[in-house]
Formats: C-alpha cells, structure tokens, sequence
C-alpha cells in the first residue's frame, strides 16, 4: 500500500534541500509546483512567452545558456518573462535565425553550437544588477521599500515601515499569505528593496536572499549579510548566515529581496521598537553601500 513514511519525508527535505527551499519535509504547493518544474529538460517542449508564463528548468537552462553568451534573459529564475523573450529573439536575429521568440530545434541547434564545455554561464544580470546597484542613489529619501508579512507579524511590519517613512523613504507595507501577491504588489510598486517577514518556532533572524546556480542577487546577499549584523544582539540571538535560497517571494520579486524568519509572535512583539530600528539601520546602510564597497 502506498504511504507517506519517514523515507519518503526523508526524500521530500532532501529534494527541498537542493532546491533551495525550505526544508520541512512537507510536499506542499511550492514543493510539488518544484518537483513539476524539475521534471522538464531543455528541448521537452517549446518555450515562448505566453499567459500564465511556463516555467521549469528547460527556462532555467535557456536562460543561463542566453546569459553566458551575453544575452540579458533575467534572473535565472525559471520563468520565460518578457525579458527572456527579447533575450531569446535577440539571439534569434543574431544566429540569422526566424525572429520569434520561440525557442524551438533550430534555436535550440544554435545554442548547442556556441556552448563549450565547461563555459562559465555566470547570468549577465548578475552584472546589471551590480552595476544597477553601483549607480543607485546613496540617500534613504530616493528609496522605495517594500515591507511584507505572511501573517502573524503585522506589527512589526508596520513598525519597519513607519521607521523606514520617518527617514524619508517611500514605504508599501504588504499583508499577504500569498507568495505570489506580495510580488506582484512589490514589482507594480517599482521596489528598490523588498524586506519581508515569516514565522518561526524559535527565537531567531534567519535571512534568505535569491540564489540559484548560475544567478545570486549581490543585493540581496549584501542587505542579508547587513541585517545578521544589526538584528541578532536585539533578540539575544546567535547570529545565523545568510542563506541564498529559491523561495517563492524571492525568485518572483523583480528587486534584491530578503526574507527573515523571526520567532514567534509574542517574542517578537515584545522586541518590536528595537526590532523595527534595527532593521531601518541595516536598510539604511545597504542603501548607502549595497556593494559592500565593491
């Protein structure tokens, strides 16, 4: 009889573990929507733009094979968005190929031509969000900031945002279960950043950034290196290191992202005032060195 034992949870946290995804051992929406997407291969099925947009690792493949060879596709998140598209037909026209963003043999030909083995497929984004970064404002005041909660820490969000807004930013503060609603709100608000905050059974500030093979948000990275820094000693926390991750908020916001797991309610609400001024300190100093100098 088919069951769900202990060696089949152990095979769900191993599976979450090498995507990048929290790992529970639970199959829910977000892992089995993974385990789906892992099971497509680069020339499985066409790849185009289309409504709801296709995703899976066929588009995680194209878009490191399309940045390695200096064709901006985006984050290598394993979404065919608009920016993967004019990728691909740029490289279309390029190879003299049929112009219409459609990857299908021939483009798929042409790609397995120019790819040599052992090729770094670093994703070109990575640079332009470096560079981005490099030339962004330095001030609090030019910044817009996206705060979001899952439930259950509406307090402290809003604490962060008012913070925040008191220094000259223009803050959004989200309140969605979903994943994909706060992403959505956060790229229609044209973030610069976005902070968001889950539930945890113990105390702690465990931040994720974006960080998939081939693709790490540097902003990210550097915003979640920034808050280890400044929010542990409020709680009484040991200090945990970032973790670059494939969570759902993360990958679908258009922006460097972080996510903290905080502890429970109560604990959190007790520390709330230092809480929310730490993590408008760690804010502040990522929009003044986002590079960590570099």
């Amino acid at each position: 009889m088919d069951e769900f034992g202990e060696a089949t949870r152990q095979a769900v946290e191993q599976f979450q573990r090498q995507r990048g995804l929290d790992v529970d051992g639970i199959c829910d929406t977000q892992t089995w929507s993974a385990l789906v997407e892992a099971g497509y291969h680069l020339g499985d099925r066409l790849l185009y733009l289309r409504t709801p947009m296709l995703r899976g690792d066929d588009v995680s493949d194209l878009q490191h094979r399309l940045g390695a060879l200096g064709f901006d596709a985006g984050r290598v998140d394993g979404i065919l968005g608009p920016d993967t598209e004019q990728a691909l037909k740029d490289f279309q026209r390029n190879m003299a190929l049929t112009t219409d963003g459609v990857c299908g043999r021939d483009t798929l030909a042409a790609l397995a031509r120019l790819r040599a083995p052992g090729h770094d497929t670093a994703s070109v984004r990575m640079a332009h969000e470096r560079e981005a970064l490099r030339m962004a404002s330095r001030h609090l005041a030019d910044c817009r900031i996206v705060i979001g909660e899952a439930g259950g820490l509406a307090v402290l969000a809003a604490a962060v945002g008012r913070s925040l807004h008191e220094h000259g930013a223009t803050v959004a503060v989200l309140h969605h279960p979903g994943h994909s609603d706060r992403a959505t709100e956060a790229n229609e608000f044209a973030a610069d950043v976005y902070l968001g905050f889950t539930l945890d059974d113990e105390r702690c500030c465990h931040p994720s950034y974006f960080s998939v093979p081939g693709f790490s948000s540097v902003g990210g990275e550097r915003l979640a290196a920034l808050i280890v820094e400044e929010v542990p000693p409020v709680i009484g926390s040991d200090p945990s290191p970032p973790e670059g991750t494939r969570q759902a908020i993360l990958r679908e916001t258009r922006m460097p992202a972080v996510t903290c797991r905080m502890g429970t309610p109560e604990h959190v609400v007790a520390h709330t005032a230092a809480l929310a001024a730490a993590f408008a300190r760690a804010l502040h100093r990522w929009v003044q060195d986002p590079l960590d100098g570099t």
